[in-house]
């Protein structure tokens, strides 16, 4: 199976995200975006942050296999929970993480200075889970209106 392609077609596919905000922050708010972004990308808060991530990432590999890219040509079926822990937060740091859902249904994406994790094409049973399972770890699911996700 070709990985790097699936994850290609997956990428032009309906998507919803998982933050930190409960929505998307529309142009010209007037509020002070990025300074709250370069405050939450510092430390302890950006660290707590990338626990949060991957909770949701853990747990949702209790019900789905999950085939993981953290750069390079390796695609790991399943790693170990600290592996996968390990794997996102070096890519929110200043990586990219890619994970398959249940060979290529769905993908999660999660890429260094966003605040966000992106979900691709979601079943309506995976968009419920996720949803459950970003709320249970402090955070929200929402899908963008303008086509730009974080």
């Amino acid at each position: 199976m070709n990985y790097n392609e699936l994850v290609e077609n997956l990428l032009e596919r309906p998507y919803w995200v998982i933050d930190f905000l409960p929505m998307q922050v529309p142009q010209g708010a007037r509020g002070q975006f990025f300074a709250i972004e370069q405050y939450y990308l510092t430390e302890p808060r950006h660290e707590r942050l990338c626990r949060q991530f991957a909770d949701v990432l853990l747990k949702l590999n209790c019900y789905h296999d999950l085939t993981v890219n953290h750069g390079g040509d390796d695609w790991v079926k399943n790693p170990e929970p600290e592996t996968l822990v390990a794997w996102l937060n070096e890519a929110l740091q200043h990586g990219h993480l890619c994970a398959l859902i249940d060979e290529g249904d769905s993908l999660i994406t999660a890429s260094g200075g966003d605040l966000c994790m992106t979900l691709y094409n979601p079943s309506p049973d995976l968009l419920s889970l996720v949803k459950q399972l970003a709320t249970a770890a402090g955070l929200f699911l929402w899908q963008p209106k303008d086509g730009n996700n974080c």
